[in-house]
């Protein structure tokens, strides 16, 4: 919930300025990074590292497409206020892409913790709090 709020936010900020679309695409694409860290740390309860932030976008790339078709469907062909339509997409993504982060993050496989013992790390992974996926 936490990151589809920021997300919502930064659609809300960017719409007067841009096209809903634009809106939707760089509020999406700039949550994706703070998306990463919470669902590493509070989500899966796994260590960040270089490896899984960048297999990150994979999974996203089918929110995207889900949400950003979603989005287009909604308000060009069902007229839906373009300021709701975020939303209403993001409920059919939401549950794709927390099957397919899951796979990203925890690995295949691997136990809860699923870090990496390299130093590829992107950060300490002392913050153990459960948080619910977007």
């Amino acid at each position: 919930m936490v990151n589809t709020g920021t997300f919502y936010l930064l659609y809300l900020a960017f719409h007067p300025y841009l096209p809903y679309f634009a809106a939707f695409s760089a509020a999406f694409f700039l949550s994706m990074v703070g998306s990463f860290f919470l669902n590493t740390y509070f989500t899966y309860r796994t260590r960040p590292t270089w490896r899984k932030f960048l297999l990150f976008p994979l999974p996203n790339i089918t929110n995207y497409l889900v949400q950003s078709g979603g989005v287009f469907v909604l308000v060009e062909w069902a007229r839906v206020d373009d300021r709701f339509a975020p939303l209403l997409a993001a409920a059919v993504a939401i549950p794709i892409t927390y099957v397919l982060s899951k796979l990203v993050l925890t690995g295949r496989g691997t136990g809860p913790a699923g870090g990496s013992a390299q130093g590829d790390d992107l950060g300490p992974a002392s913050a153990r709090v459960e948080v619910v996926e977007q």
